[in-house]
């Protein structure tokens, strides 16, 4: 008769719980790949799955968790969520899949979160890591789960890692020997509830880390920068307002590293591809991020130098008629929206709403009714955004019911010097399957009215 072992259950079936499981039963283990609905999962990973008795589980069923020793959650299974609650009272281990993959992993990670600039950032940190005699990669919160990132990374390798607060929120003794904290602005309120355990989930990033480990703040971040006290390693602070005595900051527009007896000019913002006070943010970090891993300072420069910024993150799209188009689909929160408004000098039409996080809004309404000459709303947060907008002073304010009304409203509304930005300061779930599909609808609307321009 077979006896089969403790079971681990995975709960969620997308990348990352996918990649848990995968992982988890490669090694041997009986894994419960769990999903509260149906979902399409990989024929070759049910089979591997039942090759150790393991097998998918749709719906919570009687004694689920009987037979069950660990349970790895996906970044959006909460903590409260019921089986979960039921878990932590039978004593049962929960942790989430960032933790999965440290355990499986015996190299080098530069840890990135904060509310915006997370995967620019990232990215940025990884093409500096590349120019090292290493094996290096880029995981976490974008492309491929981080489990099955490092399933062939050596020891020497280095890990860019970004991390949301859903993941942080599950980490026991996950530790990054770098760790950044960018900014820290109201969102995912529905899941953290207040912005204290939104910001202690950050925090976490840094928690396990080792007298002779680095913690990147942003001295410019109020909240952040009151953070420095808890930081167990060694504290780098990073800022664009400020000459600071030791850390990354600029300088006459100049990006400078200062730290023991370095100091470094790396280049100056004239030399960089992508704009704004959030990106500047961005590469103060990066600098400090690949400079603490031992980037040479020529090579951060020449990245920088090369970069041309990330799909959907205040991305050029076209110029039609004089007027130029930029996709910041990625804006899933009003402070991401502020960030992209301050980059430009005003005249602008901004197409913003989507799935409301009911975060505040007198702040973007503010930068609105200054920046923008046309506001289009659309999605379940119109009409909250309207009578916020109204409310600021705003005064040319459109509704519409889908993106593509939306972008031949602004094709029709727009003259030199405008410019089109899409920059919903919410979620797309209301219409769409995640931001990118968002992002790639405008651009496919656009390039759609510049080529009838062109006949």
């Amino acid at each position: 008769m077979l006896i089969l072992s403790k079971a681990v259950l995975v709960y969620g079936i997308g990348i990352s719980g996918c990649g848990a499981a995968d992982i988890l039963a490669r090694q041997g283990k009986r894994v419960l790949l769990y999903n509260d609905a149906g979902h399409e999962v990989d024929a070759d990973l049910k089979e591997l799955l039942a090759k150790s008795g393991g097998q998918i589980v749709i719906g919570k069923k009687e004694g689920l968790l009987d037979d069950v020793e660990e349970v790895i959650l996906s970044p959006g299974i909460s903590m409260e969520n019921p089986l979960v609650q039921e878990a932590l009272n039978r004593g049962i281990n929960v942790t989430g899949e960032a933790e999965l993959a440290y355990r499986n992993y015996n190299g080098h990670i530069v840890g990135i979160t904060g509310t915006n600039g997370k995967t620019t950032t990232t990215i940025l940190i990884g093409e500096m890591l590349a120019t090292l005699p290493c094996v290096t990669k880029v995981g976490g919160n974008i492309g491929m789960a981080l489990t099955k990132e490092v399933e062939t990374m050596p020891e020497n390798s280095w890990l860019a890692a970004e991390l949301s607060s859903f993941q942080l929120e599950t980490v026991q003794n996950f530790r990054a020997e770098i760790a950044v904290i960018l900014n820290l602005t109201p969102d995912h309120l529905t899941r953290h509830h207040t912005m204290e355990a939104y910001g202690a989930a950050k925090c976490n990033i840094f928690k396990n880390q080792h007298p002779e480990d680095v913690t990147l703040l942003n001295f410019d971040d109020p909240v952040v920068k009151s953070w420095g006290g808890l930081v167990p390693g060694r504290l780098c602070w990073f800022s664009r307002r400020e000459v600071l005595p030791q850390g990354i900051y600029m300088q006459n527009g100049n990006f400078v590293i200062a730290w023991n007896d370095t100091k470094e000019v790396i280049c100056n913002r004239k030399d960089l591809q992508i704009f704004g006070g959030h990106n500047e943010e961005n590469v103060l970090a990066a600098i400090g991020a690949a400079f603490f891993a031992g980037v040479e300072p020529c090579n951060i420069a020449e990245v920088l130098k090369n970069f041309k910024g990330v799909e959907h993150r205040i991305e050029y799209t076209a110029t039609i008629n004089g007027v130029r188009y930029y996709n910041d689909s990625k804006a899933t929160n009003t402070d991401s929206t502020i960030k992209a408004l301050e980059a430009f000098d005003g005249h602008l039409i901004l197409i913003a709403g989507g799935r409301d996080k009911l975060t505040p809004l007198e702040e973007m309404m503010q930068l609105v009714k200054t920046k923008v000459d046309t506001l289009i709303l659309l999605g379940e947060a119109a009409e909250r955004f309207k009578e916020a907008a109204e409310k600021a002073g705003v005064s040319d304010i459109r509704m519409v019911t889908s993106m593509k009304e939306a972008v031949e409203l602004a094709y029709k509304t727009a003259v030199k010097p405008q410019t089109v930005l899409l920059s919903p300061a919410c979620a797309s779930f209301d219409m769409f399957t995640g931001f990118p599909e968002r992002g790639r609808c405008f651009k496919q609307i656009v390039a759609e009215l510049s080529a009838a321009e062109e006949k």
